[in-house]
């Protein structure tokens, strides 16, 4: 029986639980365990998902203590022996990862977009060169196969509940910690384009009326996303950058405005229920994985859209005021 540790990060849980999905794929046909380990957080959203949750309630234990936390974690392997160890890819998991896997002794493989099979040996996929090629990483061999996976890349369904069973971890490696937090500010959040279901996405045929792309974007309740390019030519910010360099998201409608679609945008785009392209080549690699293409100039259409969607609007309110 395989057994498999995921790291709740209490900052983004539904992308920790997420990684049962990779668990799964890892261990396709085989039996295996899943055991969670929540430190000082509650352990609700792991109920039904995991068949064990590993907590820590321990007040020296603090959430920008990394070394305790690395800590925790090789304490409960060294004790569990696990065949493979999963690590969000948060800004906490970043730090985290590498900490657990020199201790350990074992290679750690980063930022883990897919899983692959070669020869029936497993290969964790993750980009390299700055994304412009995906390596195939193998594991030597040796216990846990380690790695943090990108989010919003995975997406877990079990389709049944599990019977959950809940276990106090009490760590005796907890040491002194050098750092104290003095004071926690509320920042508000900035919207996400991963947490929206409708995107509307220029590329390098939308530099010259970019703006547009919001005024639809708001008519359709949406948020505007762009392409590398866009970005590298200062048009927009990196925060709604779509890619492998960039987000990864998962929307139930994406528009596609005058983006050729290279290898790297295409890795961006994960589960995407509806794909609408518009683009003046109606060769461009993105059409090829589209729902609906658009031959056409994307500053038209978007135009012409807008001010479809709008007078459909006008015309629900109408009758909804009769």
């Amino acid at each position: 029986m395989k057994k498999s540790l995921i790291y709740l990060d209490e900052g983004d849980l539904k992308s920790s639980i997420d990684l049962l999905e990779v668990v799964r794929q890892i261990y396709l046909g085989g039996f295996y365990e899943t055991y969670a380990f929540c430190i000082n957080h509650s352990p609700d959203a792991a109920i039904g998902q995991f068949d064990y949750v590993l907590t820590v309630k321990d007040g020296r234990v603090q959430d920008c203590d990394t070394i305790n936390l690395t800590n925790c974690l090789e304490e409960a392997h060294r004790i569990y022996d696990f065949d493979s160890i999963l690590i969000p890819a948060t800004y906490k998991g970043r730090m985290l990862a590498p900490r657990l896997a020199m201790r350990l002794g074992v290679g750690l493989v980063a930022d883990v977009t897919s899983i692959a099979f070669s020869n029936g040996e497993l290969e964790m996929v993750r980009p390299a060169f700055s994304g412009k090629l995906f390596a195939g990483v193998t594991n030597n061999g040796r216990k846990p196969v380690m790695m943090s996976v990108r989010p919003n890349v995975f997406t877990y369904s079990s389709g049944h509940f599990r019977t959950t069973r809940l276990m106090e971890f009490q760590p005796s490696s907890i040491q002194p910690a050098g750092l104290r937090l003095l004071e926690t500010r509320n920042k508000e959040k900035a919207k996400d384009i991963r947490e929206s279901e409708i995107l509307v996405s220029g590329g390098g045929g939308t530099a010259d009326h970019f703006d547009k792309l919001y005024e639809l974007a708001e008519v359709l309740e949406g948020m505007v996303s762009a392409s590398r390019r866009i970005v590298d030519s200062g048009i927009a910010e990196r925060s709604i950058q779509v890619g492998q360099s960039g987000k990864t998201v998962s929307p139930r409608l994406y528009i596609a405005l005058g983006i050729y679609g290279s290898v790297q945008h295409m890795e961006g785009l994960k589960n995407v229920e509806n794909i609408i392209s518009v683009n003046t080549n109606k060769n461009a690699p993105i059409c090829s994985v589209s729902d609906i293409v658009v031959e056409g100039d994307s500053k038209e259409f978007i135009i012409k859209l807008t001010e479809k969607i709008k007078n459909n609007k006008k015309c629900i309110n109408k009758e909804a005021e009769k």
